[in-house]
């Protein structure tokens, strides 16, 4: 195979350990965590990409990731280093507009294999969702100053991993990537590509019957991170906040929301794991709703209900099935 050996610093094998990369290889020694070995070195963005080019890459890859558990993906800023280490790896796997530091950097890279999710399946416009809805003074201004010139980037929704139905035309993508670049092992690549298919369709088997009879097909949300799978189901979310999930909903939009649970039947507003749950709480105490936990995944934290992709999307299949009265 013609993977050229690395050499990474002291401070990534550190950030690696901490990260607990070294078991995502087949060898946990300090070496295989910095990726000096003759292994796929795959760089991954945040963790949807990360997972994916686990569960196709098996043992034949190293994956190491950008955005640390815990780490709001939109915030990630890349140190120098980073961006420099960057260039030493196989392959990149990422979804370009939600991290514009990783997209600035990327573009910098001399990386051979640069896979962008985004263009392995078809991103849709979900309205007034925005790809930079971090919150904040930064995420607002950066809004402002782009708006004009790349407004049709902006209306692209990139929550694509939230559909198991797109997840999977996004891995299908992945693999045939890894296959190309790394041809020794392709059989194998196929093998746990083919193998990841059969779980995303199963899951996506138990979204469909699990949502196919409710009492309402409303649910609310903190910000519009759910637009896809909505679509994928039958759903209507409606988001309390577009820009920033942690700004104060306006009394008029309280109301505004309070009246459409009563016409709807809602009973819970979600809230996330990265996020403050203090407006969904507020929204619910006002309105007399419930509240409970949506996983937008996009990192796993001891606070996530589940320790991978597919059981997070189970938990999050059976608070909306609650949420909706499912029968």
């Amino acid at each position: 195979m013609n993977v050229r050996r690395r050499h990474i610093s002291g401070i990534a094998v550190t950030a690696a350990a901490a990260l607990g990369l070294g078991t995502l290889s087949a060898c946990s020694s300090d070496s295989a965590a910095a990726g000096n070995t003759d292994k796929f070195d795959v760089v991954a963005s945040f963790y949807p990409m990360q997972y994916l080019a686990q569960q196709i890459g098996g043992e034949h890859v190293n994956v190491t990731t950008l955005t640390e558990p815990g780490q709001e993906p939109h915030d990630l800023e890349l140190s120098a280093k980073q961006t420099a280490e960057m260039g030493e790896a196989d392959a990149v796997l990422y979804l370009k507009s939600l991290q514009p530091a990783v997209d600035e950097a990327i573009t910098q890279s001399d990386v051979q294999t640069k896979i962008d999710a985004a263009t392995l399946t078809t991103l849709e416009d979900h309205g007034s969702v925005e790809h930079d809805h971090a919150g904040g003074e930064h995420a607002e201004e950066k809004h402002t100053e782009e708006k004009h010139s790349e407004e049709e980037e902006h209306a692209l929704d990139p929550h694509v991993w939230l559909d198991p139905v797109k997840y999977a035309e996004i891995a299908e993508g992945v693999a045939k990537a890894f296959e190309k670049a790394d041809p020794d092992h392709a059989a194998d690549y196929r093998k746990n590509a083919d193998a990841l298919a059969k779980k995303l369709a199963g899951l996506n088997t138990a979204y469909t019957d699990g949502l196919k009879n409710t009492d309402t097909k409303v649910f609310f949300t903190n910000h519009a991170a759910f637009g896809y799978l909505a679509e994928r189901y039958g759903l209507t979310q409606e988001a309390i906040n577009g820009l920033d999930p942690e700004s104060e909903p306006s009394p008029a939009r309280i109301k505004e929301l309070q009246e459409e649970a009563k016409a709807d039947g809602v009973t819970t507003v979600f809230y996330e794991t990265l996020v403050s749950d203090k407006t969904a709480k507020t929204l619910a105490k006002d309105a007399g709703l419930k509240t409970d936990v949506l996983d937008p995944l996009e990192g796993i934290t001891d606070k996530s209900k589940g320790d991978d992709y597919l059981a997070v999307m189970e938990s999050n299949l059976k608070a909306l099935e609650a949420a909706l009265g499912a029968k």
